[in-house]
């Protein structure tokens, strides 16, 4: 039950979010109107009514791809050797 609750606490928020972010529009475009009840010896009758009608417009998201030249470091590799005797040769110049 929690569980369920929760779903739909988030649900909640989440629609709110796109509404104010406006990536969600939601607008009525027929009002609802309630049924003629009326109530007899025979029993209860109910007549019209009509459920509210909403138009919904929901933003787009377009994905891509394109090219583009990106720098790529320089990688240097040196043998373990020769980094040795340029450590000396600096070791002996202090």
């Amino acid at each position: 039950m929690r569980a369920v609750i929760l779903v739909l606490i988030v649900a909640i928020v989440a629609v709110i979010a796109l509404v104010a972010t406006g990536f969600l529009n939601i607008n009525q475009i027929r009002p609802a109107q309630a049924p003629q009840v009326t109530a007899t010896r025979n029993g209860v009758t109910a007549k019209g009514g009509q459920a509210p009608a909403f138009d919904v417009e929901t933003g787009s998201v377009k994905v891509g791809s394109k090219e583009t030249t990106v720098k790529m470091p320089a990688v240097v590799v040196e043998r373990p050797g020769a980094k040795k005797q340029t450590e000396a040769a600096t070791d002996n110049a202090q």
